[in-house]
């Protein structure tokens, strides 16, 4: 009688239509050593849900909390610069002072410093590459949404 009830329930497992308490009661039928013999490769799939189950992540995860840059200073620096460098073109034509280097040597400083910190930002996502190769790498898991079904249809060939 136990044996039809479990063969009844494993073919609604296989249909999807089974309750998590009707699961519970197959999960426990192949927990035990002694198991019918032709139901003897679900032992397998029914073990393998319950240690799956005990698995934890147990790695630290980082969290970044560094600041990010402010997009809108460079964008008042580079009007900074623009409007320095229109004002000395309009004041004295063709003629380069010793003010007119200082202000070309500030404004090149100061794109400078803006460059070095568009170098910092761009090495600090260079992690993502290696996180868009593993993602590419663990797609193989997308076969496992049906391992019952294959198992089964490898089983009847």
């Amino acid at each position: 009688m136990v044996l039809n009830n479990i063969e009844d329930l494993l073919e609604k497992y296989e249909d999807g239509q089974t309750t998590l308490k009707e699961e519970a009661q197959l999960k426990n039928y192949f927990k035990q050593e002694t198991v019918a013999p032709h139901l003897e490769h679900y032992k397998a799939i029914f073990g393998y849900y319950t240690v799956n189950q005990q698995e934890t992540f147990t790695k630290n995860v980082p969290l970044n909390t560094k600041k990010k840059f402010n997009s809108r200073w460079l964008s008042v620096a580079a009007v900074a610069v623009l409007m320095v460098g229109i004002y000395f073109n309009r004041s004295k034509e063709d003629v380069i002072t010793d003010a007119d280097r200082l202000a070309y040597n500030q404004a090149k400083s100061y794109l400078q410093l803006v460059s070095k910190t568009f170098n910092k930002g761009t090495a600090q996502v260079t992690y993502l590459g290696a996180i868009s190769k593993a993602g590419t790498q663990v797609d193989y898991l997308k076969e496992m949404e049906n391992p019952v079904g294959r198992i089964l249809k490898i089983e009847k060939h």
